[in-house]
């Protein structure tokens, strides 16, 4: 990992990169460093311990954490770590609807917060930690409010080309 990267993508199985690829291809559009890892809360607990206890050592500023099924992993880090986490609920094999997934990040007790965004929407978690990144950094700030410009230029165009 290279001391700029900022944001930690982890996802809890190889079955979750799908979805968790999305993520990492809205950092790559916005130029923020990342890195991409499996830490399973359930199958490689202490590496998720010491993933979590060492993340601001290691630079990182935010981390975007994706489970399907019961979805311990990002309530899990965010109870070791004082960074911000984004859940991203992933609708798995096991999953019932993906609504366990869903619900198992989303209700987190008080004090233990997780941003959790839509399932399988690894893109908005991405989105999110460059807006979080962005509220303490002008370069990233820039390229949040470019990217979104071309999100209305896009519905703009798409409106014309129906209206004729």
């Amino acid at each position: 990992m290279s001391k700029l990267t900022q944001v930690g993508i982890i996802m809890g199985s190889q079955s979750d990169l799908a979805v968790m690829n999305e993520a990492a291809k809205i950092l790559n559009e916005l130029q923020i460093p990342y890195e991409i890892s499996i830490v399973s809360a359930h199958r490689t607990p202490e590496r998720m311990y010491e993933y979590a206890k060492n993340a601001v050592d290691r630079g990182l500023k935010v981390i975007i954490a994706g489970a399907g099924g019961a979805a311990h992993l990002p309530g899990m880090v965010a109870s070791l770590t004082p960074l911000p986490v984004i859940g991203v609920p992933i609708k798995s094999t096991n999953s019932i609807d993906g609504w366990d997934s869903v619900l198992s990040i989303l209700q987190m007790p008080n004090g233990v917060p997780v941003a959790t965004v839509a399932l399988n929407a690894a893109q908005n978690a991405g989105i999110l930690a460059a807006q979080i990144i962005g509220s303490s950094n002008s370069i990233v700030l820039d390229r949040v409010s470019v990217f979104k410009e071309k999100l209305k230029d896009k519905v703009n165009k798409s409106n014309d080309d129906i209206s004729g």
